[in-house]
């Protein structure tokens, strides 16, 4: 069985930023009009470190293979940003792993409920989310990139 690890790092570490800038290469290719970070009303690289929020990357035998976070949101809520698994760790369960890891973290800090939202071309995402209890509800935020808003009760 190959060695996974779920690390918990600064947001502004040279793994986070490794992770960061495959995945926003990864989604301009894949969404229809490209992605631009500056345009995405996500976090401050600060918002996911402690005590508020945290920042994961995930090493498959070594390597870098994914990353996600979390922070408080307005509301009280742990809203998850940046969760990705690199395409050549895919299909192994690492984005679902990866998920429920986040998630304990956010129940961990106190948090009763996880949001996140996603983008419409993302349908394995989409399908992620869903199969882990992950309820679609109504556009909770105005990040430019989400076209399905999700949420589950953690406690």
């Amino acid at each position: 069985m190959a060695l996974v690890e779920f690390v918990e790092v600064h947001p502004d570490s040279a793994d986070a930023q490794q992770c960061l800038a495959r995945y926003f290469a990864e989604i301009a290719d894949r969404f229809e009009a490209g992605f631009d970070p500056a345009q995405s009303s996500a976090p401050t690289l600060d918002d996911f470190a402690p005590p508020s929020g945290t920042f994961l990357v995930v090493k498959l035998e070594g390597a870098l293979v994914g990353c996600g976070g979390f922070k408080r949101e307005g509301s009280g809520a742990a809203y998850i940003k940046r969760m990705w698994v690199a395409p050549e760790a895919r299909g192994h369960g690492l984005g679902r792993r990866l998920l429920h890891e986040l998630e304990d973290k956010a129940r961990a800090l106190g948090y009763c409920l996880v949001r996140l939202e996603t983008e419409k071309t993302l349908t394995e995402a989409q399908q992620l989310y869903s199969s882990s209890g992950y309820i679609e509800v109504p556009r909770f935020n105005g990040e430019l990139y989400a076209h399905h808003w999700f949420e589950k009760a953690i406690r």
